[in-house]
């Protein structure tokens, strides 16, 4: 591993080319952070998939890419007077201490729970009138309701075990049932929209990523489909041609690789 000052020499040299690039290179002189912001949710769900692929060389790479999308936004806001880097690196230590203060200051606790707790209350004195202002709107579905419960856990809003939260789960089934007996699409959506609430509420009682499972039930279903679709090429024939009889053999294949 680098040693502190290779760290430190390694940043200044990104800093230098970052210069470099927004004063000679066309396409970098151009970008504004409105230009940037698309890329930069790219390059982050890029480094979310290699993650999630265990594979560490690419988190690496992904690491970097972010890293300058970071130095490009701080480069822009020093050339209009309204930040730099120095700016945005003070601005997160200074939080971290605040927020840490069972680390920097006389605050004791005992655990994880009563750290997020304490995180929750504390940005409420710092002048946010909910707990659930800092969940972006733009977010996923999906990863906004897990922010939305882990938010309000934090400050005690939450179930005691996780049965309870599966009993809300078959509650919410049976809810979703009734209104599909009665054929009501509006309404339909809407319960549906709660039993999949409810279940991410239980992934995080039973400590699972919801994001993450989903993500690798899709890598799951991919391989397996694709299997199938080599299968029938081998066979000389079509997917849509063949029936769903001869496609479940070679599914049930695919599951056992």
């Amino acid at each position: 591993m680098n040693s502190r000052k290779e760290q430190l020499e390694a940043f200044d040299r990104l800093l230098t080319i970052m210069d470099e690039l927004r004063e000679k290179c066309p396409w970098d002189k151009k970008q504004t952070i409105e230009s940037l912001r698309h890329l930069t949710i790219e390059e982050t769900y890029e480094l979310g998939d290699a993650i999630l692929d265990q594979n560490l060389n690419e988190v690496k790479k992904e690491l970097g890419d972010i890293l300058l999308h970071i130095v490009f936004y701080a480069k822009i806001g020093s050339e209009t007077n309204d930040f730099d880097i120095a700016d945005v690196a003070n601005e997160i230590c200074d939080k971290l201490i605040h927020r840490h203060p069972h680390i920097y200051g006389d605050t004791i606790v005992k655990d994880e729970e009563e750290v997020k707790r304490n995180w929750e209350k504390l940005k409420l004195k710092e002048g946010k009138k909910s707990v659930l202002e800092g969940v972006p709107k733009s977010l996923p579905a999906l990863v906004k309701a897990s922010r939305i419960q882990d938010k309000v856990a934090g400050v005690g809003f939450d179930w005691e075990e996780p049965h309870q939260v599966f009993d809300k789960v078959k509650e919410e089934l049976d809810e979703l049932q009734q209104e599909i007996r009665l054929n009501d699409k509006d309404k339909i959506e809407a319960e549906f929209g709660d039993v999949m609430f409810s279940m991410i509420n239980y992934a995080r009682h039973l400590k699972i990523n919801p994001e993450n499972a989903l993500e690798r039930t899709n890598k799951k279903f991919i391989k397996r489909f694709q299997y199938i679709e080599k299968k029938a090429e081998e066979h000389n024939k079509e997917i849509d041609e063949m029936t769903l009889s001869e496609l479940d053999v070679f599914w049930e294949e695919a599951k056992k690789i």
